[in-house]
């Protein structure tokens, strides 16, 4: 694991070895990708992240920081909260708003 206790996960990922960086999926596909508006989009670009040598260092870093949107550490953040799926646009609320 990338993260030590005197490090915090922003830290250990910029300290990372270069080698290491290249094989992270977020910088050998389009950024676009983990901010996409699409639901099919959005669960693609979680599967890439299943697989990254850095996934949880990157989770931790973007609860860090309070991500507002995007994929980061495999997991969906909308309006800084991880969320299990994107919902399609037009479709009506889950539960009803209280007035």
């Amino acid at each position: 694991m990338l993260c030590t206790t005197a490090q915090s996960p922003t830290e250990a990922l910029n300290s990372a070895p270069a080698e290491l960086l290249e094989k992270i999926p977020c910088r050998a596909f389009d950024a676009e990708l983990f901010f996409a508006e699409s639901p099919d989009d959005v669960e693609y670009a979680k599967s890439l992240c299943q697989n990254c040598p850095i996934r949880s260092a990157c989770l931790a870093g973007a609860l860090e920081r309070a991500e507002p949107w995007g994929v980061w550490g495999g997991e969906l953040f909308v309006q800084g909260v991880v969320v299990p799926r994107k919902r399609p646009r037009g479709r009506p609320r889950k539960n009803p708003i209280a007035a």
